[in-house]
């Protein structure tokens, strides 16, 4: 099967040519809750990462909320 790259948070990350947003989610153990994420400079809705098919040179940002005062 043909992969592509993409990157997560500044690092080159190699995928299956036709995973979604919710797969690279879900095989990197990130707890929907607790991020943002962002898609190519776009916020993402976390309800639609599991329609959104990853392509190459993608760019994904994801931001983990911590709790302080």
């Amino acid at each position: 099967m043909k992969k592509i790259k993409i990157k997560v948070n500044g690092k080159v990350k190699t995928v299956l040519n036709n995973s979604k947003l919710s797969d690279l989610l879900n095989n990197l153990n990130i707890p929907l809750k607790k991020v943002a994420i962002e898609l190519n400079q776009e916020i993402i809705d976390k309800k639609r990462t599991i329609n959104i098919k990853l392509k190459k040179d993608d760019k994904i940002e994801i931001v983990h909320f911590i709790g302080g005062g």
